[in-house]
């Protein structure tokens, strides 16, 4: 091997070790400063060499833990990096999914203006958000064309969830959508039977006022 080539392999190899902590223990720092949002110590590692698509045991990358955290200037930095936002973490979440479940509604955006997807099998982003109330996100996917009669792994739609969970505001925008509000799940129930089920007396007389059948 030429003495050149010897010596450029030799002083990359002192670079990294000396650009990198040592030992495994690395993968657990940039984890830990991740979830505890200390971006500055998540960015200097990835500029010293870590991955920027670096994930935990349960599949959480970083950019899922930016996006359950709210922490749009790491995000930003991943995704200026070449980040993968169709990742999924073991339960099946990406990105996108997290952000939309937790109500973080600048993030959702800037996952979709960088080309997350909406459309994805299983649970979804707008059955999360709608879950959980969200209804500036919900409304935001609707506008970004997402399917409002996909339905979950339990069969529910969106349309489903809200009413079960009695966000009357939700469910009125998923209806203004042309959401189906007779379909129904594994278990044979449509919204108006959920809503019914929980109580949730506003949204039964929505729904009725609307046309929905039992």
């Amino acid at each position: 091997m030429p003495d050149s080539i010897w010596l450029r392999r030799l002083c990359m190899a002192l670079f990294m070790a000396l650009a990198l902590p040592a030992g495994a223990g690395i993968y657990d720092d940039i984890l830990i400063a991740a979830n505890q949002n200390d971006t500055a110590k998540v960015i200097d590692l990835l500029r010293r060499g870590m991955d920027v698509n670096t994930a935990d045991r349960t599949g959480d990358t970083l950019a899922i833990i930016a996006a359950r955290n709210g922490n749009g200037e790491l995000l930003e930095f991943l995704l200026n990096n070449r980040v993968n936002l169709r990742t999924k973490n073991k339960f099946g979440d990406s990105a996108v999914m997290v952000a939309a479940l937790q109500g973080h509604t600048a993030i959702v955006r800037r996952l979709l203006d960088a080309g997350a997807d909406i459309h994805a099998k299983g649970w979804n982003a707008l059955q999360y958000a709608a879950f959980a109330g969200h209804a500036g996100i919900v409304r935001l996917l609707i506008e970004r064309k997402a399917d409002l009669d996909a339905q979950a792994p339990n069969g529910q739609t969106a349309l489903m969830l809200a009413a079960s969970a009695g966000y009357l505001e939700v469910v009125k925008m998923l209806v203004d959508g042309d959401a189906d509000m007779d379909m129904e799940d594994y278990d044979g129930q449509t919204a108006l039977v959920l809503a019914e089920k929980n109580g949730h007396a506003d949204v039964v007389k929505y729904l009725r006022d609307e046309g929905a059948v039992e």
